[in-house]
């Protein structure tokens, strides 16, 4: 007899149930991912971060392909898929790191310049951004590629922050008409980087107020009657 009600339901289920759910499939995430490795974004800016920190502590010219691959935890086939070169590589590291610069307004060009320089100081003073630096020059050295990008970038925001500062101070009657922005810039910068890279000298508060000094006495407004 209960095989008799089984058989007599079969039809009506047939005709007029709604057919059986399909299993759920597993997001595609899941199924694709291998425990341990990063998904392809998540692969990606794992391994320009791990490009930055090799460079910051082995340098330019001992990076490796194999090397930035173990620190990001993935295969050098999936390296290898998005950079041919470390050079390219390292070129798009470097402009991940890249930010603008904001420009600040104390009301006075001596009050930018002076805070721009102090927030300079804290960069040079950072022992990674430091390090990450002499690893940037030595990289310029090596390619015109990553030397391009550290110039127009790297460089270029601080550059066009201070020449932003210089322009207004130009406006506002505070510095000469006519400055030399370009000349302004190298005064601005130059020396910090000169010792910090050359000489070995403290890159401190003294500095930065001399320079910054030194530049407003350059620059300050020609007097109308000599």
């Amino acid at each position: 007899m209960e095989r008799r009600r089984l058989v007599s339901r079969s039809p009506a289920r047939s005709s007029a149930s709604a057919p059986e759910a399909l299993p759920v499939p597993e997001p595609e995430a899941n199924i694709r991912r291998r425990p341990g490795r990063p998904r392809s974004e998540e692969a990606h800016g794992a391994i320009l971060d791990a490009a930055i920190e090799l460079i910051r502590e082995v340098g330019y010219d001992a990076l490796t392909m194999d090397a930035i691959a173990a620190r990001a935890g993935v295969g050098k086939a999936t390296v290898y898929r998005r950079w041919t070169t470390k050079e390219a590589l390292a070129a798009e590291a470097i402009e991940r790191i890249m930010r603008a610069i904001p420009v600040p307004d104390t009301g006075s060009t001596e009050g930018d310049l002076r805070k721009m320089m102090r927030d300079a100081l804290g960069m040079y003073r950072d022992p990674s951004t430091g390090a990450l630096l002499s690893g940037f020059v030595a990289a310029m050295a090596r390619s015109e590629l990553i030397a391009s990008t550290i110039r127009t970038g790297f460089v270029g925001v601080r550059r066009e922050a201070l020449r932003k500062v210089l322009e207004r101070g130009v406006a506002r009657g505070e510095l000469q008409k006519g400055l030399d922005l370009d000349l302004a810039l190298d005064l601005l910068g130059g020396p910090l980087f000169y010792r910090f890279l050359i000489t070995g000298g403290p890159v401190d508060e003294r500095l930065a107020r001399g320079v910054v000094d030194a530049v407003l006495r350059a620059f300050a407004p020609k007097s109308s009657h000599p």
